[in-house]
This record gives structure tokens, sequence and C-alpha cells, in this order.
């Protein structure tokens, strides 16, 4: 039986593709640069490699906010202040607060008998305005955003802070609940706790094994026993 739940956020609750996709379009019209399929996937690759170093621990999150879009628009010729380029695109992400599928009655049934936490290595501004605009707010008992806890998933010390402020922490009652097998799953395994890993796709586990597999949020009920 599972009493505590450490709920991660993007592409677990709330769309994030959704919400990039329509920040990058916004940003490129605003460059000035056409984004096309290749172009996108591209940004998207480069983005995805620079996420991976910071949870490996070997790139700093403001070195990545701070360079990502000057390094990025420089392959198109394009000087740009990398710092006010991210600041922009913030801008516009904040803005996307699109439900995964069931969200929010998800996460308000469990509410009712489990305790709720976020845990996330966004940046802290855009989590907590999207938690605030997509409802979800209400229903955790405690944000845990790594920006502003000085570490971060899958790191040993972000879930030492987690359990240290969660009163009377059992961690055989406590499963995490995401979508990256990197940062989510193997934090979990890292910090002694049973995982779930939301995988609508059927994407294969690699070497990294969760104790839980779900298509949809939904899928939560059998798994906790909420019927």
């Amino acid at each position: 039986m599972y009493n505590t739940l450490l709920f991660d956020i993007d592409d677990t609750l709330l769309d994030f593709q959704d919400a990039e996709e329509q920040a990058l379009n916004k940003l490129f019209t605003e460059m000035g640069v056409p984004l096309d399929e290749e172009v996108k996937d591209a940004y998207k690759e480069m983005n995805r490699s620079f996420w991976r170093e910071h949870e490996q621990g070997r790139l700093s999150r403001q070195d990545l906010l701070n360079k990502r879009f000057s390094i990025f628009f420089a392959d198109f010729g394009k000087t740009v202040d990398g710092p006010a380029t991210e600041e922009r695109y913030r801008y516009y992400l904040n803005q996307g607060h699109t439900l995964i599928k069931d969200g929010l009655e998800v996460v308000q049934r469990l509410s009712q008998s489990k305790d709720l936490y976020v845990v996330t290595n966004g940046v802290a501004a855009t989590q907590h305005q999207r938690l605030e605009q997509s409802g979800l707010a209400p229903y955790f008992k405690k944000f845990f955003i790594s920006e502003e806890m000085g570490v971060h998933k899958p790191m040993k010390e972000y879930f030492d802070i987690v359990f240290a402020e969660i009163p009377s922490i059992n961690k055989e009652e406590t499963v995490i609940i995401g979508d990256s097998l990197t940062s989510d799953i193997k934090g979990g395994q890292v910090a002694g706790i049973d995982t779930v890993w939301m995988n609508p796709h059927n994407k294969p586990a690699d070497i990294i094994q969760p104790t839980y597999q779900i298509k949809q949020l939904t899928d939560l009920y059998k798994i906790l026993q909420e019927f």
C-alpha cells in the first residue's frame, strides 16, 4: 500500500510537449527563423542532450538555460543574447498548462486518501505558474523544485531533502511517478523507493527497470488499489 506519492510534472501531469511546441513557434516567429519539423527536431535533440548532461552533473542549470539558444541560433548565422532569448522563451512556455488526459481528476481523487508531492527538475517560476493555472496546485502538500533546492533528480541529495521534509515518511509506502527513466525512475532507485514509469508509447525500458509501467494516469488506480 502506497500512501506517499511523488509526482513528476512535465509529460506526467502536464503536457510539456504541447507547451514547448507553442513556445517554440512563438519564439522562432519572433526571431524570424522558420520552424519546420527538421529545425524543431534538431532543437529538441540538442536540448535533450543538454538536460542529460545536467542530470549527470556535467552542466549547470544556469549554463544550460543561458547558452542553449545562442548555440542553436548560431547554426543559422544569427547571433543572439542567450539569457534574453531564454527569457522570451520562458515567457511563452509559462503560458502552457495543458493537462495530460485525466490529470486533474486523478490527482483530485488520489489526494482524498494519499499524500501527494511534486518532484520536478523544472524551472521554479515556470512550474509554479503552470501548476496554479492548471488547477493542480491545491492537491499537493508541497512542491520540491530542483532550482529552489540546489540539487536535482536523480541525485540522492535531492531525495534526502524530500524525505527530510515529509513528516513521518515510510519509504516502503512511497512511490515516484514520472516519465523519465534517467531522472524519475533512476532517482527513485537511488532513493530506495518503488517507481512508476509513465510510458504511453511503450518505449523499451533498457537498463533502468521501473517497478511498474503505466500507459495512462488512470492505470494508477490498480497499482494503488483505488477502485
